[in-house]
């Protein structure tokens, strides 16, 4: 392939509102110059001014790396803001959270690339006999970057943090079987701490989700401030293979190497920088990734496959992940309350031709938020709520509502119209395109189904915010853990979370929700697992429409990249330049 030079990064002024590293470059440029550090960090919250010269100071104390494979920068560029920064705690975003996991941060655990678990800030973990305690020991060469090591303390904390009602942890209902607070957890060592717990499915996978936080540097903090505290988005102060370099707001975050990153989790990575930029619109970030602008197209919509396939420096990626993109149904709202309307807006959609249209056929029908490789999915229900305009109509005549003035649309019996506005955050193509063909799709059928393109910030806040659910209905993309649990989106008890926003309330699917929660061999589960998914059918929380393939179009100069159902980011640590 042919070769292109690194584009150089021109910031304007002005740009550099945040940093580590750009806080205090005064101080390299005129060394001891106590003035200049002064202005560099003046406007900054006094928490950051007070960490960031210790991350200068600990990152000058060890040496940058040398070697062919040492230098340069990745720019990726994707649509939304990293919501919540690198707190791990309280931000449910998925582009965040692989920041978090791969970059700035480290969890306990990981899984290769066969989803099979694998040390990380753990070195090894064992169970007691009866499956009730879980003991982990810790690395001892894992640092902060402000230089304070790692240890027990820090999982404690993060742990007291995440099992606490007050902190909003994004999906509450995985520490059901843990026993939370101060009861459970025991700090063995600087390096062994103990989780006291009840026997369940995959009890490791949350600890591959939830990445550690510093106790030394935000333990005073109240614990319903954690979530706007400084340290989530102006000063982040990591242990993983990027140290946070600055942040501008809508436009960018830019991560260092840290020299410092121990060899037994990859050592020292190969870039200098990697930088991911929120670019609100898909063609222009088709166009970045084209004309070399950046490196990482993540997500890219399939319509854009050809360009990238036509571009002899550019590879598109494709692959299996653990993401579906549904409607969520506000079943709060008077016209969507009846399970009998929900199922008639997911009967009346072609979804296979909506994968076709939107997708280029890269995807396939989902029914429930298990996907097909996973070993709970229910094969039987493959063709369950296939398309039937007639099933919808009945449906809808059944639920009450039917043409009554002969205007081309449905009304109830008090002559309200059958109206669902459908959200979609701005920008995205891919969800505006499945608000539109559902448009005409049930258009057709008497309903008048509205669009609503809304800001990223807004949607999130709309969508999780108990107080802020001001919508019908919303496309969304959800990415499943290893150990799937739908119990934050659909249990009665999690109804004021920020998950449930299809307000269910059903006394099955809690039973099911509360037995799949504890039954560990999968055997038995199975068939709950089913009756669950068969339950999800008859309800229509959502609509189900697509597990999408993941696309990726990236620099065809990168070595070492791999991307799976883990994540784009995965092996980010080992990129490197040819």
């Amino acid at each position: 392939m042919k070769g292109r030079e690194t584009p150089a990064l021109e910031w304007r002024p002005g740009e550099w509102k945040v940093g580590l590293l750009a806080a205090v470059a005064v101080t390299i440029a005129a060394a001891g110059c106590g003035d200049a550090d002064h202005r560099a960090l003046s406007g900054l919250p006094a928490f950051c001014q007070e960490v960031l010269p210790r991350v200068q100071e600990h990152l000058e104390a060890f040496p940058q790396p040398d070697g062919e494979r040492y230098g340069g920068t990745v720019v990726a560029g994707g649509l939304g803001e990293l919501t919540g920064g690198m707190n791990s705690l309280t931000s449910p975003e998925y582009m965040a959270r692989l920041h978090q996991e791969f970059v700035n941060l480290s969890p306990l655990i990981r899984v290769d690339s066969q989803l099979e678990y694998q040390p990380h800030l753990a070195r090894d973990w064992e169970f007691s006999e009866d499956g009730t305690r879980l003991t982990f020991h810790l690395r001892d060469d894992v640092y902060w970057h402000d230089g304070e090591p790692t240890t027990a303390y820090d999982v404690e904390f993060t742990y007291l943090r995440a099992t606490d009602p007050q902190t909003g942890f994004f999906s509450a209902g995985s520490w059901e079987p843990y026993t939370s607070g101060p009861d459970g957890v025991e700090v063995v060592d600087d390096h062994t701490i103990r989780f006291t717990l009840e026997p369940h499915p995959e009890p490791l996978d949350i600890w591959r989700v939830l990445a550690v936080l510093p106790r030394h540097l935000l333990e005073a903090v109240p614990v319903a401030e954690l979530g706007s505290h400084p340290w989530s988005t102006q000063c982040p102060v990591g242990n993983g293979p990027f140290v946070f370099e600055s942040r501008d707001p809508g436009a960018s975050w830019t991560f260092i190497r840290n020299p410092a990153h121990p060899p037994g989790l990859g050592g020292a990575p190969y870039l200098d920088r990697y930088i991911y930029r929120i670019i609100p619109e898909q063609s222009t970030l088709l166009t970045e990734l084209l004309t070399g602008s950046i490196h990482l197209y993540l997500a890219p919509n399939p319509d854009a496959v050809g360009q990238i396939q036509s571009v002899e420096e550019v590879e598109l990626l494709d692959f299996p992940f653990r993401e579906y993109v549904a409607v969520a149904w506000n079943s709060r709202r008077s016209q969507l309350e009846d399970p009998r309307v929900r199922r008639a807006l997911t009967v009346g959609t072609n979804r296979e031709e909506m994968i076709q249209a939107s997708l280029s056929g890269y995807g396939e029908i989902a029914n429930a938020g298990v996907p097909p490789f996973h070993w709970a999915y229910h094969d039987a229900l493959s063709d369950v709520l296939a398309y039937d305009p007639d099933e919808a109509a009945r449906l809808l005549e059944e639920a009450g509502w039917r043409d009554r003035n002969g205007d081309g649309f449905r009304e109830n019996a008090e002559g309200e119209r059958l109206t669902v506005s459908v959200a979609f955050n701005m920008g995205n193509r891919l969800r505006q395109e499945v608000a539109e063909i559902m448009q005409a799709q049930l258009g057709s059928l008497g309903v008048e189904l509205q669009p609503r393109a809304v800001e990223w910030g807004a949607f999130v806040q709309e969508m999780t915010s108990p107080e802020s659910r001001d919508f019908d209905g919303a496309v969304l993309s959800i990415v499943t853990s290893i150990h799937i649990s739908d119990f934050d989106q659909f249990h009665s008890s999690a109804n004021q979370g920020p998950m449930a926003l299809s307000g269910m309330a059903d006394p099955e699917l809690d039973r099911l929700l509360d037995s799949i929660q504890v039954v560990v061999d999968r055997e038995e589960a199975t068939p709950l697992w089913h009756r669950y998914q068969e339950r999800i059918v008859e309800l229509q929380p959502y609509t189900y429409l697509f597990f999408p393939r993941r696309l990726a179009g990236i620099d065809g100069r990168l070595e070492g990249v791999e991307m799976d159902a883990r994540g784009e980011l995965a092996t980010l640590n080992r990129w490197w330049f040819r």
